[in-house]
């Protein structure tokens, strides 16, 4: 029998710091793959009723915490995820039952903490020390997604305690209702404008300009961001030379041999 004091020390943090060290960047774009899984696939299948399109998207957004976990090595993420999917468990449930604003509030707020944590998660993979590789790109890409997928949770909000927030979109408890805010939200974002939903309260009105501020300046703050990473990870690695002293070795070529 194997001796406890035999064990690795630091238990389950300790695994997860090595399991987060060897393959966070790679999580990276298996998080972006599970993400439009669950945008693309999952909820546009349920906004037609489909009940193993709702199982299939509890089942990734397991898989996202699970991702998350080991990303992060922090027990309290996953327990801050683990509160937000209960929320979103929590309205399924009740709209089984009693459809109500009480199943949009959960789902909103359960929402609003799945995109705040995964994007801190995500900003400090991608933006940390480091070589910017195809991952690290595809992670951008991804914490663009959830900017969106915040401002899904915000202007459900908006559309339960603004009256008239929005024309062209109602919000009330249905499976349709995810659908068409993430539809919006993606449209403002990027700045489509398809004119069938649009923002009447000042307050939403607002919010979209912030969003679609967002949309505008993110891709060139990430690419300056980006490219500033690359040019520090290439000058860390590159050895100087000075005064034709080599600075890696710290000695001076000295004189060359003269010939008679």
């Amino acid at each position: 029998m194997r001796d406890p004091s035999d064990r690795p020390p630091g238990g389950l943090k300790a695994r997860l710091k090595g399991m987060q060290e060897r393959w966070s960047d790679q999580l990276l774009t298996v998080l972006m793959i599970l993400m439009l899984l669950l945008f693309f696939v999952a909820v546009p299948l349920q906004a037609t009723g489909s009940e193993p399109a709702q199982i299939a998207g509890g089942v990734v957004l397991i898989g996202i915490m699970g991702t998350a976990l080991v990303m992060s090595g922090s027990p309290l993420v996953f327990a801050l995820l683990l509160v937000g999917l209960a929320m979103n468990a929590t309205a399924v449930v009740l709209r089984l039952h009693t459809p109500s604003r009480t199943d949009i509030l959960l789902a909103a707020g359960g929402w609003l903490i799945l995109a705040v944590v995964l994007g801190s998660v995500v900003a400090r993979l991608v933006f940390g020390p480091g070589r910017v590789n195809f991952h690290r790109v595809i992670g951008a890409v991804l914490l663009y997604l959830l900017v969106a997928a915040a401002f899904v949770a915000i202007y459900a909000f908006a559309g339960l305690l603004l009256p008239d927030a929005f024309s062209g979109l109602e919000v009330r408890d249905s499976p349709a209702l995810a659908s068409s805010l993430i539809y919006f939200s993606f449209v403002t974002l990027t700045s489509t404008g398809y004119g069938d939903i649009a923002p009447i309260h000042p307050v939403s009105r607002a919010l979209c300009n912030l969003e679609t501020i967002i949309g505008q300046l993110y891709p060139a703050t990430l690419l300056a961001r980006l490219v500033t990473l690359e040019l520090e990870h290439r000058r860390e690695g590159r050895p100087e030379r000075t005064g034709g002293k080599d600075a890696s070795r710290g000695e001076h070529p000295g004189p060359r041999a003269r010939k008679d």
